[in-house]
C-alpha cells in the first residue's frame, strides 16, 4: 500500500551496518525529513547517488535530514549487504545515516516499491513530496540535477506549496524476500 500525500512518517527502528540503531524521533530537529529507499546495486542508485549525497549535504545546511535505508533480500543479492553499505557509504561520502531494514518492515509501511524510492516530510513529519529526483536515468543524456527533490524540498523549508507535479520514481524493483511481497501475510 502506497503511503498518501499527508499522510504522517511511519516509525521505524533500524540499525546502520555498525549496529548503532536509529528511530524516526532521531531527525526529529530536521525541519523536513527525505527518507530514501536505495541499494549499492541498482543502476538507477548508482546513476543519482553523487547528486543525492550532494543533496543531502547542500540541505543539511538548511535544516533538512535525510536517511537512506536498504531493504533488499541480502541472500538474493549479496552485493547489498551491510558491510558493503558501510563501504558505499563510505566511499561516497555520506553525510547522513544509512539503515538496513532486514525484515522489509519499514519499507512496507512506507509503501517503497523501487530504488531509489524517494518520500520527503514537512515539518509535521506528514508526506509532501513522493517522486523522482529528477528527469535523468541511466545511459540518457539529461543531466543529474535533483531538481524536483530540490523544488518541493525549497517549498517544504519556506512553508510555500508543494509542486502537485510529481513524478513517481524509476527504478530497480524493490527485492523482496520471497512470502514477504507487500499484500502477503
Amino acid at each position: 500500500m502506497t503511503l498518501e500525500l499527508g499522510a504522517p512518517a511511519p516509525a521505524f527502528t533500524l540499525p546502520d551496518p555498525a549496529g548503532r540503531v536509529y528511530t524516526l524521533s532521531d531527525f526529529s530537529a530536521g525541519q523536513a525529513l527525505l527518507v530514501a529507499f536505495i541499494c549499492n546495486h541498482c543502476p538507477y542508485v548508482i546513476h543519482v547517488l553523487d547528486g543525492l549525497v550532494n543533496f543531502a549535504a547542500d540541505y543539511r545546511a538548511r535544516n533538512l535530514a535525510t536517511v537512506a535505508i536498504n531493504a533488499n533480500d541480502v541472500a538474493a543479492y549479496p552485493e547489498d549487504r551491510p558491510e558493503l553499505m558501510a563501504a558505499l557509504a563510505g566511499a561516497r561520502n555520506f553525510s547522513f545515516p544509512y539503515l538496513y531494514d532486514e525484515s522489509q518492515d519499514t519499507a512496507k509501511a512506507y509503501g517503497a516499491v523501487c530504488t531509489p524510492d524517494f518520500f520527503l516530510f514537512d515539518a509535521r513529519r506528514h508526506l509532501a513530496y513522493r517522486g523522482r529526483f529528477d528527469a535523468s536515468r541511466p545511459r540518457s543524456a539529461v543531466p543529474v540535477t535533483g531538481s524536483e527533490l530540490r523544488r518541493a524540498a525549497d517549498a517544504i523549508l519556506a512553508r510555500g506549496q508543494v509542486p502537485t507535479d510529481q513524478v513517481s520514481s524509476q527504478g530497480c524493483s524493490l527485492k523482496w524476500k520471497p512470502g514477504n511481497e507487500p499484500g502477503r501475510a
